[in-house]
């Protein structure tokens, strides 16, 4: 037999002292420890001092030779003490049926005596490894019910406690326990993403998958193979069936982001879906049904779109039972203190920096600007700071924001880069109309998409 690794406690506990020796003497040489017991009545205090990874157990004691009902008896005891024990019953009166039952119950498995020493090493090792992957399976349970615990505070990792912000909570807080389709409207940065996750977490939808798809990344080719799937064949790359996101999401929330990025082809493919609550993939002529909790989110003002045939009425109150606006963060400068300690919490931690306080004058002019970028926006600012600022205390110029650089709104005429003007111009129309991506595509002459795109490639 190929050696194995030295670790491991076992018990065996048999009325017979020679079973015994003979058990700890081919054992010993594979696991660390063997303890051996005669008394089946010191089971219980043997398991309180010590921690089992596999226990072998006789079925007949004297009390009862033959049926194997005390060693059950046993069993079921040690299970109740420690619901994860392998244990392996051993008797030399075994059967088939008994031991179907003993695996039934909850034995690992059965061993015949007088048993082959291959076999008893075989079990042993089969057993072992079982117990490491119980213990791991328990400890990634405890883990993720910790994580769970933090994650799952009523509006994890949105801070503030502003009038503006509070509403934002209240309203996800009546709509959750709901099925009803959510609207959330916003500018970039300002946090739709996690409203959408609050709403899934205090839902009763919060045990299955929370589905993020960002519609502005996906292109109208993808569109159908992306969300509804495939089978086999459906064109030249699908060499086997593939399930879509629809699919893949089902009994769970789906959140569809930057909805109002859709065409107006692919805004009818998407009604059809949620009329039907089924996709069907592409390839295939069998529709399958869907179970999702709905929620949308935009920074784009879709009743104006309405207005421009941009955006189709229909699905527009589709997916807008319930809407919740969300304020930038220019409307909630009292929430701004919160955040930043936040952030500056969780980049010392990120990049193994001492803890940093920041100055009430640096703290003043966070307050002053006007973050076009909102709280993502920040966040950056306050990442950039503890990256490059060599003080325990962060100060007013450890944030160069655009402000202090009015050469940046000259650049057409400072620089000859072609990038560094579109950029300089961008920002400064996004300033201009307070981050309003629409509005600020029109003062340029663009298109909504060709802003986005813009805004993307520069970083802004």
């Amino acid at each position: 037999m190929n050696s194995t690794p030295k670790d491991g406690i076992v018990l065996i506990v048999d009325d017979d002292d020679d079973i015994l020796t003979a058990a700890r003497l081919l054992l010993k040489k594979h696991v660390t420890t063997v303890h051996t017991e005669n008394d089946p009545e010191r089971i219980p205090s043997l398991l309180e001092k010590n921690r089992y990874d596999v226990i072998f157990l006789d079925m007949n004691f004297t009390r009862d030779m033959s049926s194997g009902q005390e060693g059950f008896d046993w069993l079921e005891r040690i299970l109740k003490f420690d619901p994860d024990a392998v244990v392996v019953l051993i008797t030399a009166y075994g059967d088939v049926e008994m031991a179907v039952r003993a695996i039934r119950v909850g034995a690992t498995d059965f061993v015949l005596k007088p048993w082959q020493n291959e076999k008893l090493l075989a079990t042993l090792i089969a057993g072992l490894k079982l117990r490491r992957s119980r213990q791991e399976v328990l400890s990634l349970r405890s883990r993720q019910q910790i994580l769970s615990a933090d994650l799952d505070q009523p509006f994890h990792d949105i801070i503030g406690n502003s009038n503006a912000i509070t509403q934002v909570f209240t309203m996800i807080e009546k709509v959750a326990h709901t099925e009803a389709n959510v609207l959330i409207l916003g500018e970039n940065g300002t946090g739709k993403e996690l409203v959408a996750r609050a709403i899934h977490r205090q839902s009763a939808r919060a045990g299955e998958v929370f589905m993020s798809v960002d519609m502005g990344a996906i292109t109208e080719t993808l569109f159908e193979s992306e969300l509804f799937g495939y089978v086999k064949g459906a064109f030249t790359d699908a060499k086997s069936d593939r399930v879509g996101r629809f699919e893949a999401a089902s009994r769970g929330t789906f959140f569809l982001d930057e909805i109002g990025n859709l065409t107006l082809p692919l805004q009818a493919k998407l009604l059809s879906v949620l009329e039907s609550r089924q996709v069907t993939r592409l390839g295939s002529t069998v529709p399958r049904p869907i179970d999702i909790r709905l929620i949308c989110a935009t920074n784009l003002p879709l009743q104006q779109m309405i207005d421009d045939k941009q955006f189709r009425q229909d699905l527009f109150y589709r997916i807008n039972t319930v809407e919740i606006a969300l304020p930038p963060l220019r409307e909630r400068v009292e929430d701004i203190s919160l955040l930043v300690d936040h952030f500056i919490r969780q980049y010392a931690q990120k990049y193994k920096h001492p803890a940093k306080r920041i100055s009430p004058a640096a703290i003043e002019k966070l307050r002053l600007y006007r973050w076009p970028g909102n709280v993502r926006e920040l966040k950056h600012a306050i990442e950039r700071a503890i990256i490059l600022s060599e003080s325990t205390t962060l100060g007013p110029n450890d944030f160069p924001l655009p402000a202090d650089k009015p050469q940046a709104q000259n650049a057409s005429r400072d620089s000859l880069r072609l990038e560094d003007v579109e950029r300089a111009v961008i920002k400064k129309a996004l300033l201009d109309h307070d981050g309003n991506v629409s509005r600020a595509a029109r003062a340029l002459g663009l298109t909504r998409t060709s802003l986005y795109r813009r805004i993307k490639k520069h970083g802004l």
